[in-house]
């Protein structure tokens, strides 16, 4: 006969300072026993006031607060707002800088990947293995962007019309040797992870989110393409020159912790085939139009513009004002680190203490775009 102990709810206070909260988040969760009856999500903590400083900077100098949004995933964060701010001014781009921006995004979104997989794994309970792995990996591509335009996170590469130098000589070479060890390395970790008996089991229908419930809440990216919706605005809204390159859009249907941890191995391997169509399709030419046609302090017309892309996180937009000056009159971020929040109640309520922090780090959030 087995002897049921009665126990009191009890309400804990995980963060702002626990460093599995991926930065400065706080999560008030009430338990009953082991498991989670309630959550209540709190943030604010890190507040930096970014849209707000957009509006007493110039148009370029903004490039360099959309860098520390999400610093994981910085090129991705210049591209998004470019388009917006090329949108906005009537700006046409140079083939080149095209060209360029997208190989620096995608080569971005293996790297923010690659942090977000490392960390769910560590978050699990890895004790660093495979964290190690991916960091190793990533400093590569951080090696290509300093390379690039001499940063190595926060790089403010992208201009309007294009990126403001040229990749040298030694970067193509360089990048090749990343891409031809880039296949292998992730195989490395597809073996030594996904096939794990300890993260299928702690993974495996844990947090299941449906379609349903992530398009009413609009969740996007590798959190709904997880459920096996397929949503990619480079294939379904297509930006710079994403309808000229072949990629697949990885789909898993089970919409948990394991699938969303899937999705993005798979979409490292696609990132790095555009990668390889990008450098074939490039062009010599100018990287940027000349100052006649894209002056260094633009004035774009009265008027707004949105631009989105798909960043490594979900769908990141802009959305910019033009009073005719110098400086965006308002500046609004689609921030994907915060509406893929929206759930996280339905995603931890049921399950227990040692999945929370799974389940959480599934979600691959960056505090600095939660908490623009």
């Amino acid at each position: 006969m087995t002897t049921q102990v009665r126990t009191e709810p009890i309400t804990v206070n995980l963060g702002p300072q626990h460093p599995s909260t991926h930065g400065v988040f706080r999560m008030r969760v009430t338990f009953d026993g082991e498991e989670i009856i309630d959550v209540e999500p709190i943030f604010g903590y890190l507040h930096r006031g970014s849209e707000k400083l957009a509006e007493e900077r110039t148009y370029v100098q903004v490039v360099t607060l959309t860098d520390r949004m999400d610093y994981v995933g910085s090129m991705l964060n210049n591209q998004a707002y470019m388009l917006a701010v090329e949108k906005l001014a009537g700006v046409e781009p140079s083939p080149r800088g095209v060209w360029l921006r997208m190989i620096a995004s995608e080569l971005q979104r293996i790297a923010s990947h690659l942090v977000a997989v490392g960390f769910l794994i560590q978050d699990l309970g890895a004790w660093g293995t495979p964290l190690i792995y991916t960091m190793r990996e990533r400093e590569k591509i951080l090696d290509l962007f300093e390379m690039l335009c001499g940063a190595r996170i926060t790089n403010s590469y992208l201009r309007p019309g294009g990126v403001f130098m040229d990749a040298p000589e030694e970067f193509w070479p360089a990048m090749n040797a990343v891409l031809d060890e880039l296949p292998p390395r992730i195989d490395d970790l597809d073996d030594l992870l996904t096939d794990n008996d300890i993260i299928f089991s702690r993974t495996k229908g844990v947090s299941v989110l449906t379609p349903e419930q992530m398009l009413d809440a609009s969740i996007t990216g590798p959190m709904l393409r997880a459920a096996g919706v397929d949503w990619d605005l480079r294939h379904r809204d297509p930006y710079d020159y994403y309808d000229q390159v072949k990629f697949e859009r990885p789909l898993h249907t089970a919409g948990d912790n394991f699938a969303r941890y899937w999705v993005r191995v798979q979409e490292m391997r696609e990132s790095i085939k555009i990668v390889r169509q990008c450098e074939k399709m490039i062009e010599p030419g100018p990287v940027r139009p000349d100052h006649d046609d894209v002056p260094w302090l633009l004035r774009p017309p009265v008027g707004d513009a949105y631009a989105a892309i798909e960043h490594s996180k979900g769908e990141l937009g802009f959305y910019l004002v033009s009073d005719g000056s110098i400086s965006p009159y308002r500046c609004h971020v689609r921030a994907p680190s915060l509406i893929n929040l929206t759930l996280l109640r339905e995603m931890l309520v049921g399950e227990l203490l040692a999945d929370m922090f799974v389940s959480f780090g599934s979600v691959d959030i960056n505090m600095g775009e939660v908490d623009r």
